[in-house]
């Protein structure tokens, strides 16, 4: 007997395999479904092209936050990764790329030292090979598990880039739900081209801040994907089944290496 997903926004009732057959896209109101890493790449990268960068970087407790060992640990059988973000090579539709993907299941994928230091290095890598990097973010900004440690991987990852960027190399900022705090104010925010799923939230501080901060009413849309496009912030929105066709486009443009 099949298993049913029942949508949360507009009611639409669909069986789990044809919910995973449309990449976890509602067919009623097309709302993008939040992914797991793996879900990510498969729906993305080339089949079995994906190799992993950096599986042994992990966080520590820079701070000594209580129970964030144990956390941490736990958080790494539940979600087949040692960190909120997977780095690493693949192809896209044949071109060679450098990819990061976020995992919002691990600590709503903040970004702490070991985050950063992936990211980093991923960039680095891009450097020194040439090679184009995507990273699809999907996180609450930064870690306050790890204190100013945490708010430190802004400059980090933001500095990493500025040289891959000076090269001339490209960068593809997808932004999926959520994309907001530091990872919004760094990386997420500084792609060649910057591409969001749509519905996504795409912001820095939350709705209710802001508004309590300004003293009024904002859009019922603010920070949504839609919001930040037509305010010039987000280049194109993407639906979720046409996102490989749409970066081998740009890989394509921009003369990106094939694999051999």
């Amino acid at each position: 007997m099949d298993s049913w997903f029942v949508c949360s926004i507009c009611g639409n009732k669909i069986s789990l395999a044809d919910y995973k057959a449309s990449l976890y896209v509602c067919p009623g109101c097309g709302r993008h479904s939040r992914l797991s890493w793996q879900d990510r790449l498969d729906c993305t990268a080339d089949e079995g092209s994906f190799r992993e960068f950096d599986a042994g970087v992990v966080s520590a407790n820079p701070i000594g936050f209580p129970g964030y060992e144990e956390k941490t640990a736990a958080l790494r059988e539940t979600c087949g990764a040692g960190e909120s973000i997977v780095t690493g090579i693949c192809t896209i539709m044949g071109y060679r790329v450098l990819a990061g993907v976020m995992d919002s299941r691990f600590m709503m994928a903040s970004m702490g030292c070991a985050a950063g230091e992936k990211i980093t290095r991923l960039f680095e890598y891009g450097t020194e090979n040439r090679l184009p990097v995507v990273i699809f973010t999907a996180s609450g900004g930064a870690r306050m598990q790890e204190g100013i440690f945490s708010l430190m991987q802004m400059a980090k990852t933001s500095g990493a880039l500025g040289k891959h960027s000076r090269l001339g190399q490209l960068y593809v900022s997808v932004l999926t739900d959520p994309t907001t705090g530091g990872v919004m104010a760094s990386f997420a925010s500084l792609g060649d081209i910057i591409i969001a799923e749509p519905g996504a939230l795409a912001g820095f501080a939350g709705k209710r801040v802001i508004r309590d901060t300004i003293g009024g009413e904002l859009p019922f849309d603010f920070q949504s994907a839609e919001f930040v496009s037509r305010h010039g912030f987000v280049d194109m929105i993407v639906e979720r089944k046409n996102m490989r066709e749409t970066l081998a486009k740009i890989f394509r443009v921009h003369r990106c290496k094939k694999e051999l």
